[in-house]
């Protein structure tokens, strides 16, 4: 991920990825988008259409300087609601442009996996990186990295 670019790119990604609340399948796709970004493991997005629950907006929002701004999703599964646990970039910035219709969730709220690998969520309360076998760190997130 050291060669990852800056400004980000966005890549395909056929493999296998499932989103799991418990017993839950809450998303399922081969049509993934990994978004690569220097010093950070990809952040996978799913087709809304491959989601098998129904998103609730959740309150606030955030800006990406490559991707533009965000919306955030409540997740129910399981009798709960997992709250503020999804993104998506309804309006996205042209270079970004095939993100719209596509969501995000952040890994530590799930059990996610890539081609059956489990994932790791990126270190850091904000970040939203998958962390997959194949990936050597450092990664941004971890305690030092605040300078990256």
């Amino acid at each position: 991920m050291w060669d990852y670019p800056r400004p980000p790119r966005l890549d395909l990604d056929s493999r296998l990825v499932e989103v799991r609340a418990g017993d839950v399948l809450v998303a399922r796709t081969e049509l993934a988008f990994r978004v690569l970004e220097t010093a950070s493991p990809p952040t996978f997005y799913l087709p809304r259409g491959d989601v098998r629950v129904e998103l609730v907006p959740a309150d606030g929002s955030s800006r990406c300087e490559w991707k533009g701004a965000a919306q955030y999703w409540n997740v129910p599964a399981v009798g709960q609601v997992v709250e503020r646990a999804a993104w998506s970039y309804p309006d996205p910035f042209e270079e970004f442009a095939d993100l719209a219709g596509y969501v995000s969730f952040y890994p530590a709220r799930f059990a996610c996996t890539v081609g059956g690998a489990a994932v790791r969520p990126q270190p850091g309360r904000f970040y939203g990186g998958w962390v997959t076998p194949e990936l050597v760190g450092p990664f941004k997130g971890e305690p030092g990295s605040e300078g990256w």
